[in-house]
């Protein structure tokens, strides 16, 4: 019987691959699925699902691995990343990460080969991966994914969120020019009359009031997942998985909305 990937390992593989910050794009996502002559069952789904659906209905149909095997050779060829080079390194890096469980890695000259198959991850690197995936999944903003990284994760998962609310600040003060910090810089970019940055037009009360509400919530953002644990060590708070991905989602809105605001 011919080998195939586990339903964990095709995950895993269509993460890396579909990574929000680091992965294929979906115009090349859609390229590589009709040059191998693949099906794309669920096309407008985010691109680590449809990368995953399409190698579990190829899977299935085959009954062996070979067409995502080869869809991770086209994927890695080097010469894909001639005018974008600083791609291919993060993306071969996840890749590998999610192939050593099957006993496969790829080198750095774009070539798949067989290596000996891991049987368990480090503490940080499988908390970092798990909270990778799990917010992958949930489709957060690529400036809150950038901070799952196991050196982040090694003890709890505390400075991943202190590092996600400072990354707030830092997007506020380049919106804005500013150079405040904390509950200050909340005042002077998103409060008053005419706010340094607007996420709406402000003409109506619930406009203002959206507006307000906004500063509120990144205020208290800083003020409560920021600003304690800037000074305390982070023994003196361990954090669960599932409210660091609570607080990730909650940055990850923030992100999205100071994105989309004007200055």
């Amino acid at each position: 019987m011919e080998k195939t990937f586990s339903q964990s390992e095709l995950e895993a593989i269509a993460a890396a691959l579909g990574d929000t910050s680091e992965g294929l794009t979906g115009p090349e996502i859609g390229h590589i699925l009709a040059s191998l002559k693949m099906s794309d069952p669920t096309p407008t789904m985010t691109k680590w699902k449809r990368l995953h659906n399409a190698f579990v209905e190829r899977q299935s149909y085959s009954q062996n691995r070979r067409a995502i095997v080869q869809f991770i050779r086209e994927a890695m060829k080097p010469e894909r990343y001639a005018k974008q080079p600083e791609r291919f390194e993060p993306m071969r890096a996840n890749l590998n990460r999610a192939l050593a469980f099957s006993g496969m890695a790829v080198s750095a000259a774009g070539e798949l080969s067989a290596v000996t198959r891991a049987e368990t991850l480090t503490e940080a690197a499988r908390r970092a991966d798990e909270l990778r995936v799990d917010l992958t999944r949930r489709g957060v903003h690529a400036d809150v994914l950038r901070f799952c990284r196991a050196e982040l994760v090694a003890d709890n998962y505390f400075h991943a969120v202190l590092e996600a609310t400072k990354s707030i600040a830092d997007k506020l003060r380049a919106k804005s020019g500013l150079a405040e910090d904390g509950a200050k810089l909340v005042d002077a970019v998103l409060c008053g009359p005419m706010p340094h940055v607007k996420i709406n037009a402000l003409v109506t009360d619930s406009q203002r009031s959206e507006q307000s509400g906004f500063a509120n919530l990144v205020k208290g953002t800083f003020g409560m997942f920021r600003n304690p644990t800037a000074h305390e060590a982070r023994i003196l708070w361990a954090m669960s998985k599932e409210d660091a991905e609570d607080l990730l989602s909650l940055a990850s809105l923030i992100h999205r909305r100071i994105d989309a605001a004007t200055v």
